[in-house]
């Protein structure tokens, strides 16, 4: 009786662990598709060409709830959740050949919302590779209610 249910833990260990694995894997392929379709761009490119006032509109997808963290700032900037996406872009950028990059906080949402954008018929649509948090670590400023704020690293 114990073996049998020591098997039975050991399967449904299993089971569950592989599952979880393949949903990884899943995740990652789907990832790595729409990178290879829309690309990335550092945080040092995009700043570069904010600095030199090239036209770009800068697209944030995060939440609602996760806005407060700060923006990146620029005047060419628009503000969509990933679910609104489809639905609402066509109306802010009706020239498809508007360069824009997106952003989320990490990156996976912005690289999938990129390649949204490219199958919506939006030709110079991209992400920002490591997303918020890349732009933060980069050194670069956000806006938040406080105004333009850089991250620094903690010395303590």
């Amino acid at each position: 009786m114990k073996i049998k249910l020591a098997s039975t833990l050991i399967l449904l260990t299993l089971l569950t662990t592989s599952v979880f694995s393949a949903d990884f894997t899943y995740k990652n392929k789907l990832i790595a598709e729409a990178i290879a379709e829309a690309g990335e761009i550092t945080p040092e490119k995009l700043h570069e060409m904010l600095e030199n006032e090239e036209k770009v509109i800068v697209l944030d997808i995060r939440e609602i709830d996760q806005r407060a963290e700060g923006r990146i700032d620029t005047l060419d900037k628009y503000e969509l959740t990933r679910g609104q996406l489809e639905f609402k872009i066509m109306f802010l950028v009706e020239d498809k050949n508007t360069p824009i990059v997106t952003y989320c906080r990490n990156g996976p949402r912005s690289i999938l919302a990129a390649q949204t954008l490219k199958h919506l018929g939006y030709k110079n649509a991209t992400s920002l590779k490591g997303g918020l948090k890349a732009w933060t670590k980069a050194g670069y400023p956000i806006k938040t209610g406080l105004g333009l704020m850089v991250l620094s690293e903690d010395e303590f």
